[in-house]
């Protein structure tokens, strides 16, 4: 386990068979305890020989911050992957990635396989702060051109990953874009590539709980089909999904959650 910000962690697993199998794009869900919430989480990247699986999380509520609290030799009870349908990788010619906060960790290894491809990868990164951008060296690696923007200008140039866009729409032509990140930051970004004419594919993040498409929690509207996002995504491109829509039921639950992790955190003051 390693902490990259106040609330961001970096764990690597050992899951062989997941690990000879994953490929970018993919995630898997993981549970804590037998009685814990699924969990879906990008894998950033895989050590097949090792049998070993990189995931990278934020601490938004109890479950979150029950994983941030294993050490070395813990278990998890489960981790299942890896599921969902791997990124639409080939040689483009010149591609636009966008990762917004924790998202960079799933954009991260889509990154990686397009300049492998082929393609001249340029690579936005956005952050409300300097502490926050994760990943940075690692994305630079795979990246003809690395711009990074800071919502209080503490690194790279200040602004939203938006404004970097507009400019390189305007100079150069783009033939495919990602964006992944927080979901209102995935809609703009998708308004801002179609002014241009740019397709883009963002990863979508619904609630989920089987990932196998059974249980229809993580269903969003593209185009005009209903899709579950466990096996028909997370990959979508952005002009067909329906983001009010979108946007509305990934609120559902926001009260329950508060509570929960609220109860969490007395529970472990009491404790401590």
């Amino acid at each position: 386990m390693r902490q990259l910000s106040e609330k961001q962690f970096e764990m690597w697993v050992s899951a062989p068979r997941v690990a000879g199998k994953a490929k970018a794009g993919q995630f898997v869900i993981l549970r804590t305890t037998e009685f814990g919430e699924r969990i879906p989480l990008t894998i950033v990247q895989t050590d097949p020989e090792e049998g070993l699986v990189e995931i990278i999380f934020q601490v938004i509520g109890k479950s979150t911050a029950e994983l941030a609290t294993f050490k070395e030799g813990d278990s998890l009870h489960d981790f299942v992957g890896p599921l969902g349908m791997p990124a639409n990788v080939k040689k483009y010619g010149t591609v636009l990635l966008v990762g917004g906060g924790v998202g960079i960790a799933a954009l991260y290894p889509i990154i990686k396989e397009l300049k492998k491809a082929g393609n001249r990868v340029l690579t936005i990164l956005g952050a409300k702060t300097k502490e926050l951008v994760i990943l940075e060296e690692e994305c630079r690696k795979y990246s003809d051109e690395l711009i990074i923007m800071t919502d209080d200008g503490s690194l790279g140039e200040k602004g939203l990953v938006t404004n970097a866009m507009e400019k390189v729409f305007a100079r150069e032509k783009i033939d495919m874009a990602w964006a992944i990140g927080p979901s209102i930051m995935m809609k703009f970004a998708t308004m801002t590539a179609e002014k241009s004419g740019v397709p883009v594919y963002v990863s979508l993040n619904p609630i989920m709980i089987d990932g196998t498409g059974m249980c229809g929690g993580c269903r969003v509207t593209v185009g005009d089909a209903i899709k579950f996002a466990c096996v028909d995504g997370p990959e979508f491109l952005g002009s067909e999904v329906n983001w009010d829509e979108f946007l509305l039921r990934s609120k559902q639950y926001g009260h329950e959650e508060a509570e929960s992790f609220e109860a969490y955190q007395k529970e472990m003051a009491d404790l401590g």
